[in-house]
């Protein structure tokens, strides 16, 4: 069993992977009569040829160190996760190698903070630390078939 530890998440460790959506040191613009900042485009829903949908998914929490079994991942879209809870949670990505996942990395996001993986990148199962949670989804629905899922040797993701 191989063990990784957690990193902090910034926009440039993730970029190979997907997007960071946070907010950004300065807003694109002021809308609503100055009173809202809009941070524009902070990343793009990659559909193919189907639709952008919009869903809630409540996940189960998991407590460290987790042992991570399996990847996914969404050839013909995007996956867009945006937390509406105040918790912290755990991103485990993986390159691609060959077809298959490469090594994973687990990185550590921020309350507040959601990811948008790029078609195609290996994940994990949405993984809240320590209570159930729920979050924004923003994903591909159409034809074609759009998830692989490729059970692998356990990971152990420490603190």
């Amino acid at each position: 069993m191989s063990k990784i530890r957690m990193q902090p998440i910034t926009p440039e460790a993730f970029a190979p992977f997907g997007d960071v959506l946070a907010p950004r040191e300065a807003p694109s613009k002021m809308i609503n009569a100055g009173r809202c900042e809009r941070h524009h485009a902070l990343a793009t829903v990659e559909r193919g040829d189907g639709e952008a949908i919009i869903s809630i998914f409540r996940s189960e929490p998991v407590s460290l160190p987790y042992d991570c079994t399996l990847l996914e991942r969404h050839p013909l879209g995007s996956q867009a996760f945006v937390p509406l809870g105040p918790d912290p949670w755990l991103s485990i990505v993986a390159p691609d190698e060959g077809g298959r996942p490469g090594a994973p990395l687990a990185f550590l996001v921020p309350a507040g903070m959601g990811v948008n993986l790029r078609a195609g990148v290996w994940h994990g199962v949405l993984t809240p630390l320590d209570r159930a949670a729920d979050f924004l989804v923003v994903d591909r629905e159409g034809g074609g078939v759009n998830l692989e899922e490729v059970a692998i040797a356990p990971v152990t993701v420490e603190a």
